[in-house]
């Protein structure tokens, strides 16, 4: 299967034409947000207040990155697993949040959200944060510094991989691989 270039933020268009299975090298501006900060979002939209960034067309990889080891940009940045930010999810798909990148599966709850408000969910391998981190060329911290390397970043990322899980479509990559193996 042929690798699908793509760019931030996300278009309609992009959403449109990527499907479970597809594998994706993503480059532009991600966002790292783990649960903290995805808790610290919905307290700020209860109280009508502004979020630190716009979320339409955005991807979030949901990471706290560790220090950088000298002379380098980033420390490691492997995901962390996607349920723990399961219930704040909907929620920031409705405000136009269109990707998101962890690692597992996800609720029935943000699948049938990712279809409804058309956004794509997509994984990247666990444990591999050191070769992640190499395809960060710049990052900074935006907000919630007080939560330490689970600080709400930007992150300017060229050819980052992963892996389309669920689509707009309603497929779930996990579900049809698991399919393969059952008697």
């Amino acid at each position: 299967m042929e690798t699908k270039k793509v760019k931030t933020p996300l278009t309609e268009k992009d959403i449109e034409e990527l499907k479970a299975g597809d594998k994706v090298l993503i480059t532009g501006v991600i966002y790292g947000a783990r649960d903290l900060v995805h808790r610290k979002f919905i307290e700020l939209i209860e109280k009508g207040e502004r979020l630190p960034i716009k979320l339409e067309g955005q991807v979030i990889y949901y990471v706290g990155m560790s220090p950088p080891p000298p002379g380098k940009i980033a420390g490691a940045a492997g995901p962390t697993s996607s349920y723990r930010i399961d219930h704040f999810t909907p929620k920031l798909l409705e405000l136009g949040l269109k990707g998101m990148i962890g690692k597992g599966p996800r609720s029935e709850e943000v699948k049938e959200a990712i279809v409804k408000y058309k956004a794509i969910y997509m994984v990247t391998i666990g444990g591999a944060g050191a070769l992640l981190s190499s395809k960060i060329k710049r990052f900074r911290l935006l907000a919630f510094e007080e939560f330490g390397p689970e600080a709400l970043t930007e992150i300017y990322v060229e050819d980052f991989p992963a892996i389309v899980v669920n689509d707009i479509y309603g497929n779930d990559l996990y579900e049809i691989e698991q399919k393969k193996y059952r008697r």
